[in-house]
C-alpha cells in the first residue's frame, strides 16, 4: 500500500468517503500557520475562514476540491453523512481555490458532538466543467456520487483533520 494513503485508510477516509486511490498530486492546506497533516487537530475557532490551499499539477489541467464532514451530526450516528462544507471547481493546476469557481461557499467546522473528521478531497477534471449546480442541501452529500455525476473518477489527493466542539469561554465574575 502507498505510504501516503496509509493515514487515509487508518482514518477511514478511504472506505467512508472515497474508494482506494493512488495520490498523484500534492494538496497543501493551511489554517493560519498550521499545515494540515492527516489526523491533526484543529480548533473550530481557527477554521472559521477558508484555509489557504495550494495544489501541484500543470496549469493546463483543472481540479475540483470538495471539503466534507462524514461524521455529522455525531461520529456514532452519522445520519447526515456527508455534510459538505466547500466545493470549488475549475482550479488550474499549480494554483489555489481563488483561481477556481466556488460552487458552494466555505462553512467552517462546527462539530456538535464528538470528534469529527474534516476531509479535503481533490479530483482532476478531464476539462473545465463550466456550470455546476450547487447541491440541494449540505446534508447527506455523497462525494462518490458527485464525482460520478461530473465524470471526475477517483481522487488524486486527500487530506483530513479532526475537530471537536470547543468549550464555551467562562465568564469572569
Amino acid at each position: 500500500m502507498n505510504s501516503s494513503v496509509d493515514p487515509l485508510v487508518v482514518g477511514r477516509v478511504i472506505g467512508d468517503v472515497t474508494d482506494m486511490f493512488v495520490p498523484t498530486v500534492t494538496v497543501s492546506v493551511f489554517y493560519g500557520p498550521q499545515r494540515i497533516n492527516n489526523g491533526c487537530y484543529v480548533k473550530p475557532s481557527m477554521a472559521t475562514e477558508p484555509p489557504r490551499v495550494a495544489i501541484s499539477g500543470h496549469a493546463d489541467e483543472f481540479y475540483t476540491l470538495v471539503m466534507i464532514d462524514p461524521d455529522a451530526p455525531s461520529p456514532s450516528e452519522p445520519t447526515l453523512r456527508e455534510w459538505v462544507h466547500w466545493i470549488v471547481v475549475d482550479m488550474p493546476g499549480g494554483t489555489n481555490p481563488n483561481r477556481g469557481k466556488e460552487i458552494l461557499e466555505y462553512v467552517g467546522p462546527r462539530p456538535p458532538l464528538g470528534i469529527h473528521r474534516y476531509i479535503f478531497v481533490l479530483f482532476r477534471q478531464e476539462a473545465a466543467l463550466g456550470l455546476v449546480e450547487q447541491p440541494p442541501s449540505r446534508a447527506n452529500f455523497n462525494t462518490r456520487e458527485f464525482a460520478s455525476q461530473l465524470d471526475l473518477g477517483l481522487p488524486v489527493a486527500a487530506v483530513y483533520f479532526n475537530a471537536q466542539k470547543e468549550p464555551k469561554k467562562k465568564r469572569l465574575l
